[in-house]
């Protein structure tokens, strides 16, 4: 199972070496397999995605979220029917409840969420799939250029990264490259608001990602770790790197040994933009154990569809899905979980430390 650690840092991995010789693939491939075991976080350097394609993101970020909440709300994740669009703030993980039985607070940020761009013609789209189709974007010149040439230099990496966990899973390097052909992997455009009052506050409260892994570019110090002692580890920014983490998918491949670790946002005083890209694999693969992982005793990690996971954790966090499933006008998947199913073994360290 995990070996998640009491850390105090972030690993630093150049992961150019995946772009080399097989001995290459080799060593960046041990190094992200201790550093997904023990951490579940890391840094990722020589990822080969230029430099001025985070730039436009991050112009076209900050001109989007400087606009009137009128404006932005002609784009509001709400008009869609398959989670593209804006998010005010309020509007995500507002009803969720604390380990305590208390109500979550509203996160503190707005956001623009996007992801594959597919045609309005799409038969899974038109089919009513609920992560698949077209995203919906304002009327910004070259926003939906630049956003998406990040976007799809980003998944080429991604796709590259992906391949160097297959072999720190023991698995050969193109184990995976079929499930990623039509895949449901959103990007965030992440805005926290300047409020120099703020103290101690969370801007995303405590908890794992739903997808293979996430990578972020954060602009501003205000992530945390929780390790295996309990205890909340800073994961500031360095620059032209992203910061990489386990998300619930592998877990479940690994039956645990690589760890969706737990972590949050503090809100800090100053303006902060942040942009995730959390890499899935297809709607409709079925994630389970590999079977090098699977234990003879049973305790294993429950099977689940990644579009299908990720859509039902969507449902629990947004105000808006939320409305529908009370109206009945969607229904979660037949098979589905908790938010706090993943990094139980940081939860279990909090709860017990």
């Amino acid at each position: 199972m995990s070996g998640l650690t009491d850390f105090q840092n972030i690993p630093v991995v150049d992961v150019s070496g995946l772009y080399g010789t097989p001995e290459e693939q080799a060593e960046v491939a041990e190094q992200l397999r201790i550093a997904a075991s023990e951490v579940g976080f890391l840094y990722v350097t020589g990822h080969g995605v230029p430099e001025e394609l985070f730039a436009g993101l991050l112009a076209h970020a900050k001109n989007f979220f400087a606009q009137p909440l009128e404006k932005k709300m002609e784009v509001y994740i709400g008009n869609s029917t398959n989670h593209r669009g804006y998010v005010p703030t309020g509007e995500e993980g507002g009803s969720l409840k604390l380990p305590d039985g208390s109500e979550k607070l509203p996160d503190l940020k707005e956001a623009f969420d996007l992801s594959l761009e597919l045609p309005a013609d799409d038969p899974d789209y038109l089919a009513g799939n609920p992560m698949l189709g077209p995203n919906q974007w304002p009327a910004t010149a070259g926003m939906k250029e630049e956003v998406n040439a990040y976007y799809d230099a980003t998944i080429a990496f991604g796709k590259v990264l992906l391949r160097g966990f297959a072999a720190a899973l023991g698995e050969p390097v193109d184990a995976f490259d079929g499930l990623v052909a039509r895949a449901p992997s959103q990007l965030r455009m992440v805005h926290y608001p300047l409020d120099v009052d703020a103290t101690d506050a969370e801007g995303i409260g405590a908890h794992s990602d739903y997808e293979m892994f996430t990578m972020l570019r954060p602009t501003k110090p205000g992530l945390e770790v929780l390790n295996a002692a309990g205890e909340w580890i800073d994961a500031p920014p360095i620059e032209g790197a992203y910061v990489v983490n386990i998300g619930d998918m592998l877990e479940i491949m690994s039956n645990g040994y690589f760890t969706s670790t737990t972590h949050r946002v503090r809100k800090v005083a100053e303006e902060r933009y942040s942009f995730p890209l959390f890499f899935n694999v297809d709607y409709d693969v079925l994630v389970e154990p590999l079977p090098r992982f699977v234990r003879p005793d049973g305790e294993n990690k429950i099977p689940l569809k990644a579009g299908e996971h990720l859509f039902a954790q969507s449902i629990q966090t947004f105000g808006y899905l939320q409305r529908r499933l009370d109206a009945q006008e969607i229904a979660m998947p037949e098979v589905w979980v908790t938010p706090d199913t993943f990094g139980r073994q940081a939860v279990e360290a909090t709860s017990t430390g």
